[in-house]
């Protein structure tokens, strides 16, 4: 028999080796890979469950504490165990753990003087400080805000990905130009200003417009599908991530 060389879809391709699927996969064993995975989630998303607990009231320093705290413990691999019986996101994991960390093991851990946890994640106080006081609105509500800078971490990480690999390629002038084009920003310029500034013909920036854009779309995609635990959740957490931006 013929051995079939039809290569997965694209789609499932994505997750061969993605960072929430590996955690899961290894929930119930000891796994380096399954660790590495974890603190790897952990660093990239550490500001959107801070930004929610200040939403909540807390202050700096004990939002702080509270994430180094939540981090340690989940890392320790003791609620790992429950992530079966969430759903597939690691994003509702994530929130829906902290908060019964907070209701019901925050006062006993709080025993430990102020500052006493292991750094877990790095937490620049000053950046994250800086970045909750620039949020639009003091009345969102925590569980929207989490979401809104989750898709905003996101986002930023599709952007950081995409501007490597231009400048690995020697195409940072070019990324330099026509990144402002990708949302369609009021400040981009024209395609026939970029064209003349960097030596090219006007088609051939839209051209790079539009490869910029599918490169893009692909870079989030394979972001989304780090956090969540089967293909078919990808658009669904697209869609619902997007709405964070409503009004």
């Amino acid at each position: 028999m013929k051995a079939n060389t039809t290569p997965p879809p694209a789609s499932n391709a994505l997750f061969v080796s993605t960072h929430w699927s590996v955690v899961l996969s290894a929930r119930a064993r000891d796994s380096s890979r399954s660790t590495v995975a974890l603190e790897t989630l952990c660093r990239t998303y550490w500001y959107p469950l801070y930004a929610y607990l200040r939403r909540q009231g807390q202050l700096a320093h004990d939002a702080q504490d509270l994430t180094q705290g939540f981090f340690a413990r989940l890392l320790q691999k003791d609620y790992l165990q429950a992530a079966a019986h969430e759903k597939g996101k690691f994003r509702t994991f994530l929130l829906m753990t902290l908060k019964r960390f907070v209701a019901n093991e925050w006062d006993r851990e709080h025993a430990l003087k102020r500052g006493g946890f292991a750094s877990v994640v790095a937490i620049d106080q000053e950046v994250a400080e800086s970045r909750f006081a620039a949020e639009p609105s003091h009345n969102l509500q925590p569980d929207i805000l989490f979401d809104r800078e989750w898709a905003r971490t996101l986002l930023e990480q599709a952007m950081a990905q995409l501007q490597k690999e231009y400048v690995a390629s020697d195409r940072a002038k070019l990324f330099e130009y026509v990144q402002s084009c990708l949302a369609r920003e009021e400040s981009a310029l024209p395609y026939a200003a970029i064209a003349a500034r960097l030596n090219l013909t006007e088609p051939a920036v839209k051209m790079a417009v539009h490869r910029l854009r599918a490169r893009y779309r692909e870079i989030l995609r394979t972001e989304i599908a780090h956090t969540v635990s089967a293909p078919k959740e990808i658009e669904e957490e697209i869609r619902h991530l997007f709405l964070a931006f409503g009004p």
